[in-house]
């Protein structure tokens, strides 16, 4: 049987061996093949590699529990096979402490580790910004999206807003980016998004951004983040909502503050001026309201 020093020497060459392939890792594969990253390691928000961290740790530990868990179920089968000539059921062992307990708390501490991390991210990632230098209503509505860019003033004389539609495809299937409803962020900006729904339950989806949210009715959900990278992404409703539910697509394009403050004087050229969050709210009206009188002057 080999000696603990020989396994040490043995162990060497491995652990180099490791280091070496991880030294060559593209970003893209340190931050496990997800999106939200350039080919220089860039993220698309100052939450991504928070996110990125989170998701590669957890694929980590369930592959090294996958890894154990595989190895010893080769090691029982081939140790405890049954051989030739053997019959009747191999010695019955009950109640073993030791095993009982290691099944037991290993279990237990990588859920509560897992558990610790998730708790941990979370609350960083949903601190909402106390003073944001943008702020932006996000309406959903079934099957497209509006987008308010919300200004200073009480009366929301100096909001600005675009209503979209849902995506028109071809008879291919192709669909023309452009007619899609596009929220624009300035970057390195603190951006809080308010979400809401007019109508049925929706999901907030930006996917290079590694992250969304639901928006249901009648409740307030936000989100707050700093674009990092000018560039374009693409949006989308992550919760089903209807028939036309995989055609509530959105572009997403960060630019710089002086294309920004352009777009939205744009939009103020435009007459595309006010508030519109109780615009065509299918859920402006309590229930009741509005409802034929039934008092006795009625008969």
């Amino acid at each position: 049987m080999p000696s603990k020093r020989h396994l040490r020497w043995a162990a060497i060459p491995a652990i180099a061996a490791a280091a070496v392939a991880l030294a060559g890792c593209t970003p893209t594969e340190l931050h496990g093949y997800l999106p939200g990253f350039d080919e220089s390691g860039t993220p698309t928000t100052d939450q991504a590699p928070i996110i990125a961290s989170l998701w590669v740790g957890s694929w980590v530990a369930a592959l090294v529990v996958g890894i154990i868990t595989w190895g010893l179920m080769l090691w029982a089968m081939v140790v405890y096979r049954r051989r030739k000539g053997q019959t009747g059921l191999p010695v019955q062992l009950r109640y073993n402490m030791p095993i009982e307990i290691f099944f037991t708390s290993v279990p237990l501490i990588l859920v509560l580790g897992l558990f610790a991390f998730t708790a941990r991210d979370q609350a960083i990632i949903e601190t909402p910004h106390e003073d944001p230098d943008v702020t932006i209503t996000a309406i959903a509505k079934q099957w497209a999206w509006d987008f308010q860019y919300n200004g200073e003033a009480e009366d929301g004389s100096d909001t600005v807003w675009t209503m979209g539609v849902q995506a028109q495809p071809e008879a291919n299937g192709d669909i023309d980016q452009d007619e899609l409803p596009t929220l624009v962020l300035p970057v390195d900006k603190r951006v809080t998004i308010d979400l809401q729904s007019r109508d049925v339950i929706h999901s907030f989806w930006i996917i290079d951004f590694l992250y969304k949210k639901d928006m249901y009715q009648g409740h307030e959900n936000s989100w707050s983040f700093i674009p990092t990278r000018e560039g374009e992404y693409q949006g989308k409703c992550a919760e089903l909502c209807g028939e036309y539910h995989s055609m509530m697509l959105f572009n997403v394009k960060v630019v710089s503050e002086a294309e920004y403050e352009a777009y939205l004087d744009e939009l103020e050229a435009k007459g595309q001026t006010g508030d519109i969050t109780d615009a065509y709210d299918r859920l402006a009206n309590n229930p009741g309201t509005g409802a034929a009188s039934t008092t006795e002057e009625e008969h």
